[in-house]
């Protein structure tokens, strides 16, 4: 198996590697979030709040969560890999 981390500096390795990690673990929140209510994404959550087949509480507050997660799982994930194109430059 090829090591990811090969010929990066330490900094740069230790970067990359803490943002993966949080990555990881802002989705696997969003998801334990999303399986309380049985569904696989938001847009299916507010669709079963709007149509009366959940308690809007917590079902939405649990949906703005998960929105806000998979937002900031995207930021995190377009800064690792600006991170791995800068540090493959240096």
């Amino acid at each position: 198996m090829k090591n990811y981390f090969e010929g990066l500096d330490q900094d740069d390795a230790e970067l990359i590697e803490s943002l993966s990690r949080l990555t990881y673990v802002l989705r696997e929140n969003r998801k334990s979030l999303l399986e309380q209510h049985g569904v696989e994404d938001e847009q299916a959550l507010l669709s079963k709040i709007m149509a009366g087949e959940t308690p809007e509480h917590p079902a939405y507050e649990n949906y703005l969560s998960a929105c806000i997660l998979a937002e900031t799982r995207d930021a995190i994930r377009n800064e690792m890999s600006n991170a791995v194109k800068e540090a493959k430059l240096s």
